[in-house]
Order: C-alpha cells, then sequence, then structure tokens
C-alpha cells in the first residue's frame, strides 16, 4: 500500500507522482473504513483529501502552517503527518481529538472547533512572522459556510493592508453541515456557474505565459489589475476590490490544477485567496448522496451506509424543543442557529414546520443572530433563538449590550447544555449556567425531562418580563417523572419527594441521576428529599430557606463548572443567611474537559451516580459523627 509509506510529516513528497491517484484512493477507504466503526465526520474529510495532499505536496510543516477553520475536516492532514494509528481511537477519552490539537502535533499549527476563525489566526501568524524576520507560509483553509461568519469578513478586511505573502483557501463545497443561506453563497454560486470567465481567463493566461522572456512578468502584472472582464463576468469580484488578489475557482479533486495554483499562490506578494471546488463525501457514494447525515456520523455498514446501531424512537430535546415553539402561539419566532446550517436534521425540519415569515436561518453568526433577535422583540415579536450552548458563548457581548440591558423578551433555546461527548472541549457546554446568570434582567431555566421542556417553553413565551435562557442536553429526552408535572410559576423550583436529614436539588438533566441517588439512599436506609431546581436564576431563596430548617445536608447536582454555578448560588445564599446546615455543591471542576463518552467522562470527573451516591454517603457520615462528637463534649 502506498499509504503505509506514509510514517511522518512530508513523506508524501517522496511518493512517486504516478502514485499520488493510488494515495488519495486508499486515503478514501482507510477514512471510510475507520469512521464507519468509530463514528466521526466523514463527508467533509472525504472532500478534501486531494486539496490536503496538495498542499502537503507544496508546503514542508511544520514550519509552514496550515490554520484548519472549524477543523472537523482535518483527518487527511493528520494521516499526513503520522497519526494514521491513532484512528482506531478516534474521539474516544485518551485517544486522538477528531480536530486540530497542538499538544498532539506540532503540524497542527491552531487548535479550532468553532467556526470562521482560521483567518484571523492565520494573519496573526503572518504578523509574527514578519515581526521576527521568519521565512515560513502561512495557509488559512475555510470553507463557504464558515466564510457567512462576520469574524472572517473582519479578518479578510484587516489582511487586505498586508505586502508580503498569505494564502487563504477558500474550500466550497456550497455546504458547512447541510445547505448555506445568505448573500456570501448566492455570491460563490455566481463565481462557480461564471463560466465564460473562467474559460476566457484560462485560455488567456495559457497565450500569455507561451510569450518568451516576459510571459510571467504580464501575467502577475495583470492580476494586479482591476478587470473590466472580471468585472463583466463576476459579480462584484468581491475579494480582489478588497486588495485580496483570486484565483479560482480550481477543481479541488485534480492534483494537479491543486498544485499548480499552490505554486502561483505561493509568489504573490500579499494576501491571495485561493477558490477551490470540492464535493463533500466525495468517493463514497452514501455521503455524496446524504452528505448532511454523514457530517457527523454514528458507526455505520459500509456496504448500505446504513447506521449499525437502531435508534431507539425517542424524542431528542431538540425535537421537543422544536414542536413547543411550532406551537407557542401567535408572535412566536425561530430565529434558528443550529450550527447556521438549514439541513433535514437541524434546522431545515424546522423551517418546513415553522414556514417564513416565522423561520430565520441566520447563517453561522451568532453575535449578529443575538442582535437580530433583539431587534425582533424591540419590534413586537417573540423571538426564540435556538442555539447551541458552546456557540452562544460568542455572543456574549450581544447578549448583555443588546438583549439584557434594554430588557427584551428574547427566549434563549440552548441546546447542548453540559458534557456532549466526542466533539470534545470546543463543544462542552459546561459554562452557560454561569455566563448566563452573572447577567442582571437574565432568567436562566432548566428543564428536568421532555414534558418540562414542553411547559417551560411555553412559560417562556409568554413571559414578558425580559428575557429567558432554557438550557437543555444533546440527545434523547428523558421521559421519567412525567406524573410530576407542576404549573410552572417564576422563580419557583418543584419539590418531589418531601423527607428530611437530607435533602438533594438537581438541575435540569441531571435529575434522572439525583432521582437515582436517592433511590440508593432511601435502600440504605436514610432520609432524602429530591428538588427540581427548574430555576438557576433567580433562585428559590424561599425554598432553601424551608430545605435548611428541616435537613441538615442540602446537596446541589448540576453538569456545570463549579464558578458561578448554581450550587455557588445556593451556597452563598446559606452563608449570607447562616443557616444551619451543610451545602455540598456537586459539579463539573472548572477546567476544559477533553472528548469521551458522557458516561465515560462524568465517571472521570466523579459526577456518576456511584460517585454522587458515596459522595452523600461520605459526607453525611462525617456530619452524624460530629454530631455525636459535639454532644459528647457538651
Amino acid at each position: 500500500m502506498v499509504l503505509e509509506r506514509i510514517q511522518k510529516e512530508n513523506d508524501i513528497q517522496k511518493i512517486a507522482k504516478e502514485d499520488l491517484p493510488v494515495l488519495a484512493q486508499e486515503i478514501r477507504e482507510f477514512l471510510v473504513e475507520k469512521i464507519s466503526r468509530t463514528g466521526g465526520h466523514l463527508a467533509s474529510n472525504l472532500g478534501v483529501v486531494e486539496l490536503t495532499m496538495a498542499m502537503h505536496l507544496c508546503f514542508h510543516l511544520p514550519e509552514d502552517k496550515i490554520i484548519w477553520d472549524v477543523g472537523h475536516q482535518s483527518y487527511t492532514h493528520k494521516i499526513l503527518t503520522g497519526r494514521r494509528e491513532g484512528f482506531d481511537e478516534l474521539r474516544k477519552y485518551g485517544g486522538m481529538s477528531g480536530f486540530p490539537k497542538r499538544k498532539e502535533s506540532q503540524c497542527d499549527a491552531f487548535n479550532t472547533g468553532h467556526s470562521s476563525t482560521s483567518i484571523s489566526a492565520g494573519l496573526g501568524y503572518v504578523e509574527a512572522r514578519d515581526i521576527r524576520g521568519e521565512d515560513y507560509h502561512v495557509i488559512s483553509v475555510i470553507g463557504d459556510g464558515a466564510l457567512t461568519g462576520g469574524m472572517a469578513f473582519e479578518a479578510l478586511n484587516n489582511a487586505s493592508h498586508l505586502e508580503k505573502n498569505f494564502i487563504v483557501v477558500l474550500n466550497d463545497n456550497q455546504m458547512s453541515i447541510s445547505q448555506n443561506v445568505g448573500g456570501m453563497s448566492r455570491y460563490l454560486d455566481g463565481i462557480r456557474t461564471a463560466d465564460a470567465y473562467t474559460n476566457l481567463k484560462k485560455g488567456l493566461e495559457k497565450a500569455i505565459r507561451k510569450i518568451p522572456s516576459g510571459g510571467d512578468q504580464i501575467l502577475s502584472h495583470l492580476r494586479k489589475t482591476k478587470s473590466s472582464i472580471k468585472q463583466l463576468f463576476v459579480p462584484g469580484m468581491f475579494f480582489e476590490d478588497m486588495g485580496i488578489t483570486y484565483l479560482g475557482p480550481v477543481d479541488g479533486h485534480n492534483l494537479k490544477e491543486l498544485i499548480r495554483a499552490f505554486r502561483e499562490a505561493k509568489k504573490v506578494k500579499g494576501p491571495v485567496l485561493l477558490h477551490v471546488l470540492t464535493k463533500k463525501g466525495k468517493g463514497y457514494l452514501p455521503a455524496e448522496e446524504e452528505p448532511s447525515r454523514f457530517h457527523g456520523t454514528e458507526p455505520f455498514d459500509i456496504r448500505s451506509g446504513k447506521p449499525l446501531k437502531k435508534e431507539r424512537k425517542r424524542q431528542l430535546y431538540r425535537c421537543v424543543c422544536q414542536s413547543d415553539v411550532r406551537h407557542g402561539g401567535k408572535g412566536a419566532v425561530f430565529g434558528c442557529h443550529y450550527g447556521g446550517h438549514g439541513g433535514r436534521n437541524r434546522t431545515g425540519a424546522v423551517s418546513q414546520e415553522i414556514p417564513e415569515p416565522f423561520f430565520f436561518d441566520v447563517g453561522i453568526a451568532e453575535g449578529h443572530a443575538v442582535t437580530f433577535a433583539a431587534g425582533l422583540a424591540a419590534g413586537g415579536l417573540k423571538p426564540v433563538f435556538a442555539v447551541y450552548s458552546s456557540f452562544l458563548q460568542r455572543a456574549f457581548d450581544q447578549i448583555i449590550h443588546d438583549v439584557a440591558l434594554q430588557n427584551l423578551p428574547v427566549v434563549f433555546a440552548v441546546d447542548r447544555g453540559g458534557l456532549v461527548g466526542s466533539d470534545g472541549e470546543t463543544h462542552q457546554g459546561i459554562f452557560d449556567l454561569s455566563y448566563l446568570s452573572m447577567i442582571p434582567n437574565m432568567t436562566v431555566m432548566a428543564p428536568k425531562n421532555k414534558w418540562e421542556l414542553a411547559d417551560m417553553l411555553r412559560f417562556a413565551i409568554g413571559y414578558t418580563g425580559g428575557p429567558v435562557a432554557i438550557r437543555y442536553p444533546r440527545g434523547t429526552a428523558y421521559d421519567g417523572y412525567k406524573m410530576f408535572r407542576q404549573r410552572v410559576r417564576y422563580g419557583q423550583a418543584e419539590i418531589i419527594f418531601d423527607e428530611e436529614d437530607i435533602a438533594i436539588i438537581s438541575v435540569g438533566h441531571m435529575f434522572e441521576t439525583a432521582a437515582n441517588v436517592r433511590e440508593r439512599l432511601k435502600e440504605a436506609g436514610l432520609n432524602a428529599s429530591l428538588v427540581n431546581a427548574r430555576f438557576v436564576k433567580p433562585l428559590d431563596e424561599e425554598c432553601v430557606a424551608s430545605l435548611a430548617k428541616e435537613h441538615i445536608l442540602l446537596v446541589t447536582i448540576e453538569e456545570n463548572v463549579k464558578s458561578g454555578g448554581f450550587g455557588e448560588r445556593v451556597l452563598d445564599y446559606v452563608s449570607r443567611m447562616e443557616l444551619a446546615c451543610k451545602v455540598v455543591t456537586i459539579t463539573l471542576p472548572d477546567d476544559y474537559i477533553e472528548h469521551g463518552s458522557v458516561d465515560m467522562l462524568r465517571k472521570e470527573v466523579m459526577l456518576d451516580e456511584e460517585s454522587i451516591y458515596k459522595k452523600i454517603l461520605t459526607v453525611y457520615a462525617g456530619i452524624q459523627h460530629q454530631t455525636v462528637s459535639d454532644k459528647g463534649d457538651q
């Protein structure tokens, strides 16, 4: 196998030209085989095989820096830098990450996971290189979906002043997770279909190159000219008008064309954008036909492309959210941003149920989405902004400045709150309860099950007192404890079982674990109350004060970092009021949490049922011992 000759970075440069197509095929077969077992991002990686090979053939790593936007499409890059063996443990706890990681390899120039960051990071590398007098190439690879993010435009604008080489590769597959939306998508469509310009350009370049002594110089001069031909055939010539040399479009699956294009790009003194056309899922028919499904896939059967694990027909939390927003009453607007794409598995399903003008897909643009929702609210509508927890972090200023400061009634449906598993550090939604709770005027809620999520959404849509955030986890919606469905009242917790001695206060989706822990405590002969917090903010102080009178131990359980979380709010209140009970906060550590299954990660951070049960027993036994000791001293 040609692939076996790749043991470390730059080994591809030793491969004979005639063997490169074979290598590309072997890489695709390898990716399909491995990801069919482990799961992972398949379609995006199949689409950039030749593009990645071309970069590794034209540049020398780790001296030259390749920065991948988002980074989920970096699998071929990992193969070509000697990490082939790591794919057996891809995205598993302790195994290789599905994203670039500087700690994993010197060839990973920049950690990524969120969208639209690569050009900014690349520009920083370029300026650092020039200030330090160093000599290497910087290549930022960004997809057309990520180019909808405002940060990418800010970086392009900033880069336009450069007088030294900086290469931006636009990987254009007309998709991000699914079909792209917006003006940039339409603009790129115009470039792709401008055949007259492309053919004329290729013919002109070929003719000029044949001019003896000076053809290349003439061609270089022409590229710096704002050609009226370009303006005629390609709408706007957006990049050239910004001062960025535009090369392309180039067939992203033609290795010869790609290598030639990169060699030309390296000669440009200044920023250059190389527009590469690729096909998501290339080489594996099921992924070509359903690229959205194979964007991030579970293990599957290679022959059929069907998942190996048959999913139980249970509602996902996001499906509950979609359904209840749809029935939320006149004026409910679903301003959706599930990763910024309208697709079958994400916003597309919602857009079919909530038709225009009540549905908006804003692209990958979290800051814009929040302020847009604020404008909708100021205009008299009731926007519901659905967004992943880790993506909402990117709009923190807009939440404060544009929503909360004006006390506008925007509802934030915060999806993937808590641990999300195999996507790792950049996607764990473990800070949201903290950063949302600190914002004045913000109400923060978390449902115990799918029934309560529906009730909370209806409550939030009808609430006019300010912004409301409802935080729920990734995955299958818990449907237990349906009979416990007290009416949602502002700022009030729900007491499920009222006993004495030990009180467990659960936040959101940790309720199932908390209920199981209580059952084990009962089996051990202990009294234990169970409370569903419902509201992280405002804290139900009356409930906490009441619990403190009848219990010697209050235990809070939440899948959020400790700092600024619900447990700290309870601890602060008990301390300020000098209430006579001990508070134990069971939380995630104040740290970043790597990739792995949610069950494995919970065990690792001692947030699983067994660890919580043992901790409560230990603390309670300590309190009992201290009580006996104090009585003996009297």
